[in-house]
């Protein structure tokens, strides 16, 4: 594989690792490229500010550069690398007890009526706040299920949780959420 090539799949994962592993530590790029939005997605969900997720980015793919001959390919390395990102969020959210504010980004259409925008972003709001305010091992769980496609066994694998407790946790955060989000289209209806 040249240094250049950009390779698809879990395998190829697995074949990037192992020749950082053997030397060839430029590639380590790839994996960063490859994964890099979703630790950054990841920080987002934990640290709600732009800069915080950045540095955790960072902070991440470090521990997994330092400790990649640690990965032993019993799960895919993308389960590795979000167990590794969601302890140090954990570890690091105990050390600050500091929670940010969410920055938003509006992605604005032109053809969009002020109307429209402002409803988008009290909607947008709305599911970022019920999301934010569920338990953190219910959004820990809704956040790798729904937003990192984690099947129950790779969030076994990155939480400690029990499969069960991760259903459980899932569920009970979708009638949580049903309900919150309920309350505000009514509320929303009939303020308009």
């Amino acid at each position: 594989m040249s240094p250049g090539e950009i390779l698809l799949g879990d395998d190829e994962d697995r074949a990037i690792v192992a020749q950082v592993v053997s030397g060839q530590k430029e590639l380590f790029r790839l994996l960063i490229k490859r994964h890099e939005k979703a630790v950054y997605g990841m920080g987002m969900s934990f640290f709600h500010n732009i800069d915080d997720a950045s540095d955790f980015t960072q902070e991440v793919f470090l521990k997994v550069y330092r400790n990649l001959s640690g990965f032993e390919g019993r799960s895919r390395f993308s389960t590795w690398l979000y167990k590794v990102a969601y302890n140090t969020a954990i570890n690091s959210i105990a050390r600050n007890k500091e929670y940010h504010s969410l920055v938003n980004e509006e992605i604005v259409s032109d053809c969009d009526t002020p109307e429209r925008k402002l409803l988008r972003k009290l909607a947008r709001n709305a599911v970022l706040e019920a999301i934010t305010g569920l338990p953190e091992r219910y959004r820990v769980c809704v956040d790798f299920f729904f937003f990192y496609g984690q099947s129950y066994q790779e969030i076994e694998g990155i939480t400690g949780y029990p499969v069960n407790t991760i259903k459980s946790h899932i569920f009970r955060a979708k009638k949580i959420l049903r309900k919150k989000l309920a309350d505000y289209a009514e509320l929303s209806h009939g303020g308009y």
